[in-house]
């Protein structure tokens, strides 16, 4: 399995969206490669992310879901 999260500069979020993501993976008895990506408004855009953390699983977008801009 491949996560792969983008978060904005100003986003707060990332030390809680690790431990959520290392928590969920222990208790699925998952293995899984993360990346963590920290990208600006620009790339954000080019990307066609929802917002901030935005999370792929696999390539598909598992959050946001019905968000639209990124900040």
């Amino acid at each position: 399995m491949n996560i792969d999260c983008y978060l904005s500069h100003r986003c707060g979020s990332e030390k809680t969206l690790r431990e959520n993501i290392t928590r969920a993976l222990a208790v699925e008895k998952v293995e899984a490669e993360i990346n963590f990506n920290v990208v600006d408004d620009e790339k954000a855009v080019a990307l066609g992310l929802s917002g901030s953390p935005s999370v792929f699983v696999n390539g598909k977008e598992i959050q946001p879901q019905g968000t639209v801009g990124f900040s």
